[in-house]
């Protein structure tokens, strides 16, 4: 017997059900949650049924979805039925339904806008509107079309904001809880403050708030899937955007899209970078091949879907499903297609509507334009423009490096000048597996090069932006005119799939290379002998602070600041020049420590508004400053 086997509840059902508790039975919740954590016995019918004594069972009945999506799926045998602990625990302690599992919500009656959705399970290709993704950052243009002038966003409706204003609520009474207080209860106010926002087409919000409860759940059982720093930022991200959409901010950054909007993008001429594997911790598995438009607009096509590795290994020769081109994704990712009729989404996803026609077309190397281009900037140059915007994800990069060792799992690599030679001063470079999975074959990829010290390699990735100086690499091939580098086959057209291709013996060259004048400098960097300057800088007290007000609360934050907290957090600060971190965190203390009285000097509740807002200031702050640090690594 496990609560494996219940099934998923939907957000408002949970809710619904722990406001009809009394204030007696509220405080007993999350006991009985607990209690019921093994008594899950599946019926033959498809329901499940939870036993409590003798004279309790409570029977969940999901629909044909597999989704107990209405408040009469779920029954229990008392007498307090259905307002007792019984029914409510056993919906406590099933898992969560994600929105694309859920019947799509109607809109309330002033929303102007669509419902939408960020932050959800990968869409699988072929589909428009099949899944969701985040929105595409702030100004960008749809690819291949010119850039102009944004139009302005739409303002939010009344009910909008009546849902930011509730879901901002419920998230700064979350985070003043924190992890020890932010029980059943809690949680229950964030859902149904999430479903809200789902009525209301604020689907951004909504998941920012799934993600806290499910991460409040996986915090509270100690489960080792759950880590603190995931926790805190998706504290930050629900307060960042319940925060700016009550206060009346509008546009589809905020607001989320639920199902990918996908506009007419004429006739395109894509070619093919490379392939990469999803596998995501929700089951989804699939590939995602990354092309390459004649003007060096960027692209992909997608394939992702249920099946966790297994899919994962098997997309990378799986047919695509776009315009009835006869071509695989490895054949698309060192080809190329000629789409009549195309679709395609703000952040380039390409889609397959009933009109669409595609042809393949014969591929080009890297060296080739538009391809060569990903790899004309210096990597210090092209990161500061990927990381310029934190609502954005960064986009792929390339640039030719030398290898220098492994470290772990890690490739150390120096970045090659345009002649060929490696700069005395430049940073050690770290290409991490984009996919650890030990089924994949990133890590295997990795540990081969870096046994070939002095190899010169081509890479493609994507900048980590939370690590200074790492690469997260996807593909690798020859440098052009070096003579110890990559020796790939033809039909490779220059570059390996870290996450598809192996790697063999025959592919790399032979002999010992001799260091050039320019590689015999110390290592400098993240590696070698100088400091990172991520790891050095004092911002760790900062994140350490946030980090315990997301474990403990409002109350941890304030003892903190009754000890030497303060004292040892400003001090470093403010003599490695980051001021406006050290007067932003002691904002926080002094916010959390506040205690305030009434007209006749009693003391009384402490409103979490204040304290939310003095948190996310923090939290912003060091996320810009960490980002800043992160990009001067690379140079």
């Amino acid at each position: 017997m496990s609560t494996d086997l219940l099934p998923p509840v939907a957000p408002e059902v949970l809710a619904e059900a722990v406001e009809t508790l009394t204030a007696r039975l509220r405080k007993k919740l999350d006991a009985a949650i607990e209690a019921c954590a093994s008594g899950a016995v599946a019926g033959p019918d498809g329901s499940v049924t939870v036993r409590f004594g003798e004279d309790a069972v409570v029977t969940l009945r999901p629909g044909p979805s597999g989704v107990v999506t209405a408040a009469d799926e779920a029954v229990c045998g008392c007498l307090l039925a259905p307002r007792c602990l019984h029914r409510a625990a056993v919906l406590g302690a099933a898992p969560l339904a994600d929105p694309e599992q859920l019947a799509p919500a109607e809109p309330a009656a002033d929303t102007a806008t669509d419902p939408a959705h960020e932050g959800a399970a990968p869409e699988s290709s072929g589909v428009v509107g099949a899944g969701s993704q985040a929105p595409a950052p702030r100004g960008a243009t749809t690819p291949g079309t010119s850039a102009g002038a944004p139009p302005a966003p739409e303002p939010l409706t009344a009910t909008q904001l009546r849902a930011s204003a509730a879901l901002w609520e419920a998230a700064a009474a979350a985070l003043a809880a924190g992890v020890a207080a932010g029980g059943a209860v809690v949680q229950a106010e964030l859902l149904r403050a999430a479903h809200s926002a789902r009525l209301a087409g604020l689907p951004r919000g909504e998941a920012a708030a799934l993600r806290v409860v499910r991460g409040l759940r996986a915090a509270r059982e100690r489960s080792a899937a759950q880590r603190l720093v995931a926790l805190t930022e998706a504290f930050r991200e629900l307060l960042h955007v319940a925060g700016l959409t009550a206060s009346g901010a509008g546009g589809p950054a905020l607001t989320g899209t639920g199902r990918r909007a996908y506009e007419a993008g004429g006739s395109l001429r894509v070619h093919g970078l490379c392939r990469e594997p999803v596998l995501s911790a929700t089951g989804y598995g699939g590939v995602v091949t990354h092309l390459v438009g004649a003007d060096g607009s960027r692209y992909s096509v997608s394939d992702v879907r249920p099946g966790g590795l297994a899919r994962a290994r098997g997309a990378g020769s799986a047919s695509v499903a776009l315009g009835g081109a006869a071509l695989d994704h490895a054949g698309l990712a060192r080809g190329g297609l000629r789409v009549v009729g195309a679709t395609v989404s703000a952040d380039g996803r390409l889609g397959a509507g009933r009109g669409v026609q595609a042809t393949p077309l014969r591929g080009i190397a890297w060296t080739d334009e538009p391809a060569a281009a990903l790899f004309a900037r210096p990597a210090a140059e092209a990161v500061a423009g990927l990381l310029a915007d934190p609502e954005g994800e960064p986009g792929l990069l390339g640039c030719d490096v030398r290898v220098v060792g492994g470290a772990g799992e890690h490739l150390l690599v120096r970045e090659l000048s345009s002649d060929g030679t490696v700069r005395a001063d430049a940073p050690v470079l770290r290409l991490r597996p984009a996919h650890p999975h030990p089924e994949l074959p990133h890590t295997a990829n990795l540990r081969r090069l870096a046994g070939c010290p002095g190899l010169a390699i081509r890479v493609l990735g994507r900048p980590d932006p939370d690590r200074a100086a790492t690469l997260g690499a996807l593909a690798v091939g020859p440098v052009p005119g070096a003579p110890y580098t990559l020796r790939l086959p033809e039909e490779w057209l220059g570059r390996a799939d870290l996450g598809y291709d192996r790697l063999q013996g025959s592919h790399l060259p032979e002999g010992t290379p001799e260091p050039a004048e320019g590689d015999r400098g110390p290592l400098a960097g993240p590696a070698g002998g100088d400091a990172d300057p991520l790891a050095e800088s004092p911002l760790w007290r900062v994140r350490r602070l946030l980090e315990t007000g997301v474990a403990g609360g409002r109350r941890a934050v304030a003892e903190a600041a009754r000890g030497p907290e303060p004292l040892g957090l400003r001090g470093p600060l403010r003599r490695s020049g980051f001021g406006a971190a050290a007067d932003l965190a002691t904002a926080l203390a002094v916010e959390a420590d506040r205690r305030p009285r009434d007209a006749f000097g009693r003391l009384t509740n402490a409103s979490a508004d204040r304290y939310a807002w003095a948190w996310l200031a923090s939290a912003t702050h060091l996320g810009a400053a960490e980002r800043s640090l992160v990009a001067a690594s690379w140079s």
